[in-house]
């Protein structure tokens, strides 16, 4: 048996990329976009005809309005070719305005309506600022789910549960990442793999916290640097993986063993309060510098992905 069918039996696959070829080939349950991963995409010259009906379709539209389009054209028809959820981000740009956030995030759902495509389908990814929290939190009560992306410690998670959240996705790779380059020289590859990670360390700590506490939201372990990371956390809810690195799993043979389990248990988590909150996301060094970096990355893709439009237009 390969790693990926091995995998299959323990957690929830879901691929990570806009490239609708690759999703097609792996067949994935659910899969997640993001405007960097749609703008690799709306550049491949297959997809081209995609962009140039999204633009002839959206005639006087504003740019923003287009790339919204866009966006949702490329989820419905990943839809198409799965038999779960499509993940769509809100522009990373109203990252800290909660009445934009959830105006985009309704907007996008019209879309999707628009093309026959129901609510549940659709997962609208939000970055895990406070502002960010409070915009899932007012969606999740209208019926649109939403997966709390940029998540990189433990007060998003615990924050993102209580707002009630239908998924969050920390970000193992950009956490392997931030401790990589803070280590310098003295960093041990081999002493730091598979469960020795500092982000497959991440996912366990949240995935054992809000287990523990009850809570129903779902938990997605996203942005994979290597498949020793993603066989470290085979048992968690979900695990969403490039293309490139679903065909190493699947060209690889051998056994995989469980590393993650549910845990019932009935600890309660006090209500997180946006001062405490803010305080323990500013005590976390590397929580505080990949988020922004997460969200100046996406916001420069889309302003990137408007461009390209524009210059199409």
């Amino acid at each position: 048996m390969n790693l990926l069918e091995g995998l299959k039996r323990h957690t929830t696959i879901v691929a990570d990329t806009g490239d609708l070829a690759a999703i097609e080939r792996l067949r994935p349950r659910d899969a997640t976009t993001n405007p960097s991963l749609i703008l690799k995409a709306a550049q491949q010259p297959q997809y081209r005809a995609l962009v140039e009906t999204t633009l002839r379709e959206t005639p006087g539209e504003s740019i923003g309005r287009q790339l919204d389009h866009l966006l949702v054209a490329f989820g419905t028809r990943i839809l198409a070719l799965i038999r779960g959820r499509v993940s769509t981000e809100v522009d990373a740009r109203l990252s800290f305005d909660t009445r934009a956030s959830v105006e985009r995030a309704r907007r996008l759902i019209d879309l999707y309506d628009r093309r026959g495509v129901a609510p549940e389908r659709v997962l609208i990814k939000i970055a895990g600022t406070w502002e960010g929290l409070r915009a899932a939190e007012a969606l999740e009560r209208e019926g649109i789910h939403c997966n709390i992306t940029l998540l990189f410690c433990m007060a998003q998670a615990i924050a993102a549960a209580q707002a009630g959240a239908t998924l969050i996705s920390p970000f193992v790779g950009r956490i392997y990442d931030w401790h990589r380059k803070a280590a310098g020289a003295q960093w041990d590859e081999a002493a730091m793999s598979g469960a020795n990670d500092p982000g497959v360390r991440s996912v366990k700590a949240i995935h054992a916290r809000l287990k523990g506490a009850g809570y129903s939201t779902e938990i997605m372990g996203a942005s994979f640097r290597n498949t020793g990371q993603i066989l470290a956390l085979a048992g968690c809810d979900l695990l969403t993986i490039s293309p490139e690195l679903l065909d190493q799993l699947a060209s690889t043979e051998g056994p995989i063993d469980r590393a993650l389990s549910a845990t019932d248990g009935d600890a309660v988590e006090p209500p997180l309060v946006e001062g405490a909150f803010r305080y323990a996301l500013n005590d976390d060094a590397m929580a505080v510098e990949k988020l922004a970096e997460g969200i100046r990355v996406f916001a420069a893709d889309a302003d990137r992905l408007e461009s390209m439009l524009r210059a199409m237009s």
